[in-house]
């Protein structure tokens, strides 16, 4: 039976069509419910549509507050049947009493080694602050900005003459590749939240996860 997933996300949706990819690829067996958006003009809605996944979009000025919003939106969220949330580019903060509704169910991914470069501008601040390495994390999303236990993390070298753009382009398919695998364990039910911690295959992890050769995760 394939794990039902929605997706939240705000922009071009690489992430949604990567997850996506893998699911027709049979790589990945989750059945996608809704694919959500705060931009009724997002492409990741339309991407969505052309695969025949259900959409919605709802505008955040319709509404007095972003707990107000939140709640609309979560409420259709749950009303799918998701078990998991994945926020794959969704560029709004959320209601801390909505987030602990759905700890331990929802994800983010993010372009930085957290907890280094929480937010935005993250290829900018690597480059400033002159790091050898840069990578990608997929969290359990928590009321702190990009906070939440660490599931898994890719890595890669920054390299002489990187700018922002060359940075972002190379850590792209690796953040595809991690989100990927972070939904499929999860989904497997190898990976779990619990009080805090993730776990893998039943035992607290110390260390974020990393990915293998095959694409899989793996105690680093």
């Amino acid at each position: 039976m394939s794990f039902p997933i929605a997706v939240l996300a705000s922009g071009r949706g690489s992430n949604l069509a990567a997850l996506i990819d893998a699911s027709e690829a049979g790589k990945l067996s989750v059945e996608f419910k809704l694919v959500a958006s705060d931009k009724a003009d997002a492409p990741a809605l339309r991407h969505a549509e052309a695969h025949g996944i259900p959409t919605l979009a709802l505008d955040p000025k319709g509404f007095p507050d972003r707990r107000a919003f939140d709640e609309a939106l979560f409420a259709n969220v749950a009303a799918c049947g998701a078990q998991l949330v994945v926020l794959a580019g969704y560029m709004r903060i959320l209601d801390a009493a909505v987030t602990a509704q759905w700890a331990g169910r929802m994800i983010n991914i993010h372009p930085s080694l957290l907890p280094k470069y929480r937010g935005l501008h993250t290829h900018r601040k690597v480059l400033k602050a002159g790091d050898a390495e840069h990578g990608a994390s997929v969290h359990f999303v928590s009321a702190e900005l990009d906070g939440g236990p660490v599931i898994a993390q890719v890595r890669i070298d920054v390299r002489a003459g990187d700018t922002e753009d060359s940075l972002a382009a190379r850590l792209l398919p690796r953040e595809h590749a991690l989100l990927t695998a972070c939904v499929d364990a999860i989904a497997r039910g190898a990976v779990r939240e619990r009080d805090g911690k993730v776990l893998f295959n039943d035992a607290v992890i110390h260390t974020p996860l990393q990915l293998d050769g095959r694409g899989q995760l793996a105690i680093a």
